[in-house]
Formats: C-alpha cells, structure tokens, sequence
C-alpha cells in the first residue's frame, strides 16, 4: 500500500469516527494536545501521525488503533454503542472526558491481576444488588 493510500484510509476512518461520535476536530486536537492545523492535515489525508498520536487516538474514541489504520470500513459491530443505555452512555462519556476520571477507563492497563479481580468482583455484586432491587442504594 503506497503512502498516500494510507493517509486517505485514516482520513477517512478518522473523519467517520469524529461524525459518529459528534466530535470536531477542534475538540479532538485540544484533547489529544496537538494544534488544529495538524489535526486538519489528517483528516485531509496530507499527513499521517505518529504511531503515539494513533494511540492517543484510538484511545481517545475507545477503540482500537486498527480501526484507525485499516483499510476496511469500520465493522458494524463497531456502529453499535458499547452502551446500550443513552443514559450510560452519556455518564461515561463525562467520565472519560473527565481528566481526573479518565484513569477508570485504563485502570486495568498496569494493575496487578488480583486488583483487578478484586475489581471485577466488586462490580459483579454491584450488578447483583441491581438485579435484587433496583430501587436500593448501592
């Protein structure tokens, strides 16, 4: 695959992933920490970033940085929300946006296996108080 085919493949998947998530690039650049001439020479397909800022990317849409570099549409499975709750979804989204909580979305990048676990139990009984009665406080 020549250079300029891979600039537009990213141009494209970065174009759709800021359409379906309501994002301009303005908002992406600020959060990404890159200037807004830069962002709009990706999304114009005139350059490509570095790996490091594909990253930052991926992560910051919560995909994988292969939906950014592959030559293939976005999969369908990537159209659905992850969260089936618009609710949810926007909570989580304010969540990630949020600076000091944006570490719940990477907490599980270094911690020791037996946190994480930890972590996942507590979650699970969460889940099943819900269940039990979704009126009572957690």
């Amino acid at each position: 695959m020549t250079d300029i085919e891979q600039k537009k493949i990213f141009a494209k998947n970065l174009l759709t992933l800021l359409e379906k998530n309501g994002k301009t690039q303005r908002e992406v650049a600020d959060s990404i920490s890159v200037s807004p001439q830069t962002f709009n020479t990706w999304c114009q397909g005139i350059a490509l970033p570095r790996m490091g800022k594909i990253q930052k990317l991926a992560d910051y849409f919560n995909v994988d940085k292969t939906f950014l570099i592959d030559p293939e549409p976005l999969s369908e499975a990537s159209d659905a929300p992850y969260y089936l709750n618009d609710e949810t979804r926007q909570i989580a989204q304010e969540a990630f946006e949020n600076p000091e909580l944006r570490t719940l979305f990477h907490v599980a990048r270094d911690i020791p296996p037996e946190r994480l676990k930890a972590h996942i139990e507590f979650m699970k009984s969460l889940k099943a108080q819900e269940k039990d009665d979704p009126d009572e406080p957690c």
